[in-house]
């Protein structure tokens, strides 16, 4: 019941922003700059995306050391189905997704992985504000968009101060969890519960040290820069050209619009404010919306092809992940 009230909610927001992106466009202008499009153009683009996985994959090895060390090679097709499971799969299931495959390959446990992976999506979304506030002496900003950097600031920062705070007194933390599974947690269920946390703050190591929380946002920082090159490479492809702030801007908008609840693959929710972000800056709304929507599916179609090559190399069935966490049997 609760995934399909999920999937419906997904599908309704999916619907709500891609009725925004289009709403006042002519369909058939805009499909004619997607089949007038130099294509081309996407071979460079794919190159770099797979730099920012690379990156992505040395920032989760780095994140990890704490826990137990695992080579990059061993990582990158981890890395690899992960987001192939966000792009397939409702309420970005590609996390656990990919937490349940490190068990498996690695014994790392899920609760630490998914601690790691935690750190790793608020420091994306920390990145996404500071490319906003880079672009703001350049592009003027809209309300709506004052209100999604207010909250998405409320949220992203706010959890991050937790997370330091927890990561830089453990005792405490456990101390306080503790008292709260033995005052709401039943007795049977006691000793899972405290143990499923203990791997939780395991992963949550890697932010003790200063210098390791400047390297994880440096490295954040390169893997968004790349993927943003990306936009750049694609947009050549197309009769427009905006400074690569403006990019900056709208990578950065799409990714945290990502965060609300849609239909597998971000539907809407990166085309909409895409569209809206490239208008706003004089793009023809027909070519705004044909980018838009070939850059999504360069970015989704790559991964998820090669995502779902590894994925049918390591001979995993998503019905066989649900059932083991489900199950409880993977920790």
């Amino acid at each position: 019941m609760n995934r399909r009230w999920q999937f419906w909610l997904g599908l309704l927001v999916s619907a709500v922003f891609l009725y925004f992106a289009l709403v006042g466009l002519r369909l058939d202008e805009v499909w004619q700059n997607i089949k007038a499009a130099r294509y081309i153009w996407i071979i460079p683009g794919i190159v770099v995306y797979f730099l920012a996985v690379w990156g992505r994959t040395w920032r989760w090895h780095y994140l990890l050391a704490s826990v137990r060390k695992i080579s990059l090679s061993s990582l990158f097709p981890v890395v690899v189905i992960g987001y192939m499971g966000n792009n397939i799969y409702p309420a970005r299931a590609g996390e656990i997704l990919r937490a349940y495959v490190l068990k498996r390959r690695e014994g790392v446990s899920i609760s630490s992985s998914l601690a790691t992976i935690l750190v790793e999506r608020v420091f994306d979304g920390v990145v996404m504000l500071f490319f906003i506030f880079v672009s703001l002496p350049f592009a003027p900003m809209p309300p709506y968009l004052r209100q999604l950097v207010i909250w998405s600031s409320v949220l992203f920062f706010g959890v991050l101060g937790g997370f330091f705070l927890v990561a830089s007194k453990p005792h405490v933390a456990k101390s306080f969890y503790y008292r709260a599974i033995e005052g709401w947690v039943p007795a049977q269920l006691r000793t899972k519960a405290e143990g499923i946390l203990d791997r939780f703050m395991e992963g949550l190591r890697g932010l003790r040290h200063p210098q390791d929380v400047l390297m994880i946002f440096l490295t954040s920082v390169f893997i968004w820069l790349t993927e943003t090159t990306k936009y750049w490479f694609v947009m050549h492809g197309f009769d427009f050209n905006v400074p690569f702030y403006v990019l900056m801007l709208m990578t950065a908008v799409v990714n945290l619009a990502t965060t609300l609840p849609s239909s597998p693959g971000y539907i809407g929710t990166f085309d909409a404010p895409g569209i809206k972000i490239l208008m706003q800056f004089g793009v023809p709304g027909p070519i705004a919306a044909g980018y838009t929507l070939v850059l999504h599916a360069a970015l989704w179609l790559p991964i998820t092809l090669l995502g779902v090559f590894y994925m049918l190399k390591e001979s995993i069935a998503w019905k066989e992940v649900q059932a083991d966490v489900a199950g409880g049997t993977s920790k």
